[in-house]
């Protein structure tokens, strides 16, 4: 028996088929589960869910009327919710001294507001846990830059630690219902958004000598991870765990060092 028979399960942020998300789907399936996948635009993310045979929605998360939307296309669709998983997410960065009122709010819309709320209607749309049945697991992704502090990434790094706690405070919440959340912080991983990053052998020099592991994450390894807080393996909740090979025992290096 597979580990997610039986299940479903949503994946917020699998627009591309070199990302995280689309790593989890893939992981998710060849697992046993039934998908809906969402992005902001359906169509960016309808490749994905052909491959698959999942449903594809179009949902961003900073929208709390499409989120909720989201959450009832699965109970529609295959009679519940088992599993939700969020890595909507955007760049941005800047020094404090110049970070603008604008850029925080972004930030914080997408990463902090959009958890909280993505959290709220995947909980609701999960049936309480009773005699063993029902539950859940939500997962989030939180950020390498919240373990080790990169310069100019305040506005970044502060709306990804403030969503962290909110996953504390939703996990102690809803444990009650049988319902799991937890984080996953990746470290410097190559995917769709840091393609660019890794074309660039200063920048992946550097980082890789601050890894312990003597390599860098992939969105396999990301996905195994997800893999496991889905299951009902892992009896953990309010936990953020770290996929950084290590290099969160260390530093980022900082610009001056990628020559």
């Amino acid at each position: 028996m597979a580990r997610l028979d039986g299940k479903v399960a949503v994946i917020l942020g699998a627009s591309d088929s070199r990302s995280m998300g689309a790593a989890t789907a893939r992981r998710f399936a060849a697992e046993g589960a039934q998908l809906v996948l969402a992005a902001r635009r359906a169509d960016a993310v309808a490749a994905v869910a052909a491959e698959l045979g999942a449903i594809a929605i179009a949902c961003d998360i900073t929208d709390e009327p499409q989120l909720a939307a989201l959450a009832k296309a699965a109970v529609d669709s295959y009679g519940r919710l088992d599993i939700a998983v969020n890595y909507a997410g955007i760049g941005g960065s800047g020094a404090i001294l110049e970070t603008s009122a604008d850029l925080f709010r972004q930030q914080a819309e997408v990463h902090f507001v959009g958890t909280g709320l993505f959290i709220k209607h995947m909980a609701l749309a999960m049936t309480p846990a009773a005699n063993g049945t029902g539950g859940g697991s939500i997962i989030t992704a939180s950020s390498l830059t919240v373990l080790v502090q990169a310069p100019d990434h305040g506005a970044y790094a502060g709306s990804k630690g403030g969503a962290d706690v909110l996953v504390k405070v939703a996990a102690n919440e809803l444990g009650e219902r049988g319902i799991r959340v937890n984080s996953i912080a990746p470290g410097f991983t190559k995917s769709a958004m840091t393609d660019a990053y890794f074309a660039m052998p200063a920048v992946t020099n550097a980082f890789l000598k601050e890894m312990p592991l003597g390599r860098f994450p992939t969105v396999e390894d990301i996905a195994n991870t997800a893999l496991w807080l889905a299951s009902d393996e892992a009896f953990v909740t309010g936990q953020r765990i770290d996929v950084t090979a290590g290099q969160a025992l260390r530093r980022t290096p900082r610009p001056e060092e990628f020559v």
